[in-house]
């Protein structure tokens, strides 16, 4: 499948734009896509034919929409294997996640329908001798902000949902990974009428134009909490304007009286290092217990660490981990190691730029960080904190300090424990003997504090895309009883 180059407006794409846009494949670094960041004029133009196209979008009955993004994903179906490959070489994660990506993307489909027949469909009942009815409506036009880090996933679980409600999109990807962007919508806009879905690409300048346009109605941003609170204060006072935010999280796996430590360490890796610790649930702080219980867990741990492999992700050898986004990105984990060692952190396993030739490929890094005072800060990769308490409550005091609230997990035996856990951990997911990366398209995602605004995604994405309308309806007028302080005339 050939890749637009630039803009899609309306139903056509456009390859110009204000200058020259490159995409590298994270791993080699070789060009992989060329393209342009949008001028002020295109991200207007974009706003502009997405204000047309949703009232009549809008219009089209329940099926048409359901069945245009049907149609959306059988030609996901048909492309998997493509955009796997392009997911794999843009973002860098290992061909068999970015394979699991991209199906999750199909199914993604099928879910947000069955949500939407079970949240939003329309409701009726009987008053007196009239009939209430609530109906959802679409809320207009949709920004639609994407992450690097699950690029087709992530902006596809707002872009679905929004599309099925009635609305229209504009969709800015990262500017990482701008060719996946650019592979959905070169899809999506073939099922949907001109002016549904529109794409502006760009960097950081980009955004902020989109969200300088007065026609929109929403916008759905993924990403960190700095990138969110900034969209946050520009629309202070702008209460018309719905903010979706999904953002990180400073996110705790609690250790605690566990016989198989194995299968511990393994939860733990699948927790922590996944996707080379790039994703906003992935566990940041593992807390276990002092002394020797302590001790057989790190064991453990490293013993199982030492079982990964990481390196090219399109190997024929599959790695479980592979490289950060890009180099400076891999500069700012070590950069953050460095900060943690100069406080006095022990170092456990350095996590280290293994492979000149790939300088985006990290090591995992493991560091106990346990007494020390440390910044309530989420580190975007493959280091892990160790924190080590005496006490169960002593454990659960810690893992709520923090100002994030997404993620969290128990592993333990103990099912009282994480009773406790379910009472007092303030997060939006919470996870017991499973890893804490893990989530259901079936059930809410999204945080609290510093990791979101209340809008969970996922099986809950459909409701921020619409508003309830109740109506009290009846056919025909009569006269009842007068109010009082009517005559009877």
């Amino acid at each position: 499948m050939d890749l637009a180059r630039g803009q899609l407006i309306d139903g056509d794409f456009v390859n110009s734009g204000q200058a020259e846009l490159h995409s590298q494949e994270a791993y080699s670094g070789a060009d992989l896509w060329q393209g342009w960041h949008a001028d002020d004029a295109q991200v207007a133009a974009a706003v502009s034919a997405a204000e047309a196209a949703w009232p009549l979008w809008s219009a089209c009955p329940l099926d048409e929409r359901r069945a245009a993004l049907e149609q959306y994903a059988l030609l996901l179906e048909q492309h998997k294997e493509e955009l796997g490959n392009l997911i794999c070489l843009e973002n860098g994660k290992p061909l068999w996640e970015a394979k699991t990506e991209a199906g999750a993307m199909i199914a993604k489909i099928a879910v947000t329908i069955e949500s939407w027949n079970e949240r939003c469909s329309e409701q009726e009942m009987t008053l007196g001798s009239a009939i209430g009815r609530t109906r959802q409506k679409p809320l207009g036009v949709c920004a639609v902000l994407g992450p690097f880090n699950l690029p087709g996933h992530l902006p596809n679980g707002q872009i679905v949902p929004a599309i099925l409600a009635g609305n229209s999109v504009v969709f800015k990807p990262s500017e990482q990974c701008p060719a996946v962007g650019a592979f959905l919508c070169g899809l999506l806009q073939q099922c949907v009428p001109a002016g549904v879905i529109n794409l502006v690409q760009g960097d950081l300048r980009v955004g902020q134009s989109l969200l300088d346009q007065p026609g929109l109605a929403a916008v759905f941003f993924t990403g960190s909490y700095r990138g969110g609170a900034a969209i946050h204060r520009h629309f202070a006072g702008r209460p018309e304007i719905l903010l979706a935010l999904e953002m990180g999280g400073n996110n705790p796996l609690i250790v605690w009286d566990v016989e198989d430590l194995e299968t511990a360490a393994l939860l733990i890796v699948q927790s922590a290092y996944v996707t080379a610790g790039q994703r906003c649930v992935c566990a940041r702080r593992l807390i276990i217990p002092s002394g020797s219980v302590g001790d057989r867990i790190i064991e453990s741990l490293l013993k199982m660490i030492a079982r990964m492999r990481y390196g090219d992700p399109m190997s024929a050898d599959p790695v479980f981990m592979s490289g950060v986004i890009h180099e400076n990105a891999a500069l700012n984990v070590l950069k953050a190691q460095q900060a943690l060692i100069d406080d006095g952190a022990q170092v456990l396993l350095k996590t280290e730029q293994v492979d000149p030739a790939h300088p985006s490929l990290l090591s995992p890094g493991l560091i106990d960080v346990s007494g020390l005072v440390l910044e309530d800060e989420e580190v975007f990769g493959p280091l892990l904190q160790v924190q080590r308490v005496d006490t169960f409550n002593q454990a659960i005091s810690l893992a709520n300090n923090t100002r994030y609230g997404l993620s969290a997990g128990l592993v333990s035996d103990d099912a009282q424990l994480y009773q406790q856990c379910v009472q007092q951990l303030r997060v939006g997911i919470l996870n017991w003997n499973r890893q804490i990366t893990g989530a259901s398209g079936r059930m809410p995602f999204g945080g609290v504090g510093f990791s979101g605004n209340h809008r969970p995604g996922a099986w809950h994405a459909v409701d921020f895309c619409h508003y309830p309308c109740a109506s009290i309806e009846q056919a025909q007028i009569e006269m009842g009883a007068l109010p009082q302080g009517i005559s009877d005339g």
